[in-house]
């Protein structure tokens, strides 16, 4: 709009472009351009699947396979620099009963809190919640309470335990909340004081260190079982992205990514810095199931103190909307499909969360009229004591 207005030319830049966007510069509603190259015609850097399932086979429990680690030790040796991604901070993802089961939950969220060794306490990663790490089991009572899973945390004490030498940063968001801090890191690590950058997806874009010659991923298929339609696309963008932090320099550039799940199409095609092979994929699966860009999802998310309530007004809602599509031949040709669910983290910061998912073709009348349609649906279901949020193709579904 602003470019609209100001009549300015929109420039989308990025080597993994969203698949909508890609998607409209193929009908050419886009114009594409293309730079196949590196800067200075620089290699791609080599890129290594490990099966980690195949690794356990050998006996290797470590959460380095032994290609890492070799990968590692050569680095250390030689005096270049490595930049290791694992999206999860903290020490360990859950604290759970080994005796009942029980897994320690936020009292706010409907989300698992995370272990933090530093502090020793549990935290949760959405509303800021804290509590003690606990000696029995709250649930059972059993001394059988253990933390699982791996973050930062856990990883930083691992290379240090492997190699008692090394020159390691943690950056994350535990290491980057006072002012100036993200700078800091990344100024020291520019300065090869350091052997090793250590951190979540804020490490995967944008840096251009020349003597980084590894990257090595710990957990590529994290993000591949969220329940969300972008997972596949997300995991394939962020495995690109930090591939591409290697060998930006006259060092030849070498990744390790590390799957249970090497076969995944995410994964294979991150793999070969395969950007249209993925896109001429995925776009047929989103095709199959009538997903954007072949259609456009509208999501109203309301959020309250009483799910009842919310579970009654979504309700409301979709008798509401069935009436007034049912009255229109527009909005009835448009829809693919209509429905209300509790969100997948059903409850952040003690609000539940209800939503309703609406489905549609992509043809701009039908468009237009769901736009107008949702201007009165806002008006129609404003309520004081709740908080509504209608999103046209949302980034996430979560």
């Amino acid at each position: 709009k602003r470019c609209e207005l100001d009549e300015a030319v929109l420039v989308l830049g990025s080597a993994t472009p969203s698949l909508e966007d890609y998607y409209n510069a193929m009908q050419g509603e886009y114009r594409l351009v293309e730079m196949n190259n590196r800067v200075v015609d620089q290699t791609l850097p080599q890129v290594e699947i490990v099966d980690m399932r195949r690794e356990l086979e050998m006996g290797n429990r470590s959460m380095f396979s032994n290609a890492l680690y070799q990968a590692l030790q050569h680095i250390i040796d030689h005096g270049e620099q490595a930049i290791l991604l694992i999206n999860r901070r903290g020490y360990a993802h859950f604290v759970s009963c080994r005796s009942c089961g029980y897994v320690i939950k936020c009292r706010n969220c409907d989300v698992s809190l995370t272990f933090h060794a530093g502090e020793y306490a549990l935290k949760c990663h959405y509303c800021g919640y804290r509590e003690g790490y606990p000696k029995t089991c709250p649930e059972c009572g059993s001394k059988y309470i253990k933390h699982f899973g791996v973050g930062t945390q856990k990883v930083e004490e691992e290379l240090r335990n492997l190699f008692p030498s090394v020159r390691l940063l943690r950056m994350d968001m535990d290491t980057t909340g006072r002012k100036g801090a993200h700078h800091k890191i990344l100024d020291a690590f520019e300065r090869e004081g350091y052997d090793i950058l250590l951190g979540t997806q804020m490490v995967a874009k944008g840096l251009d260190f020349p003597n980084v010659t590894l990257v090595g991923v710990l957990a590529a298929d994290s993000a591949l079982n969220i329940p969300d339609y972008r997972s596949s696309e997300k995991t394939f963008q962020l495995l690109t992205q930090v591939a591409g932090r290697a060998g930006r320099g006259s060092k030849p550039g070498r990744v390790v990514v590390q799957s249970y799940q090497p076969e995944h199409d995410a994964i294979k095609y991150a793999s070969n810095h395969d950007y249209t092979g993925f896109f001429q994929r995925e776009v047929q699966i989103r095709r199959q199931f009538d997903y954007p860009p072949f259609s456009h999802i509208i999501r109203v998310l309301i959020t309250g103190e009483e799910e009842k309530q919310l579970a009654e007004l979504s309700k409301s809602m979709i008798e509401w909307l069935e009436e007034r599509i049912a009255d229109s031949r527009l909005l009835k040709e448009g829809l693919l499909d209509l429905g209300a669910y509790p969100a997948p983290i059903e409850r952040i910061k003690s609000k539940y969360r209800w939503q309703v998912l609406i489905r549609v073709r992509t043809e701009g009348e039908y468009r237009d009229a769901y736009h107008h349609l949702c201007e009165e649906l806002n008006r129609e279901f404003y309520r004081e004591t709740l908080t509504t949020a209608l999103d046209f193709n949302p980034l996430s579904l979560i």
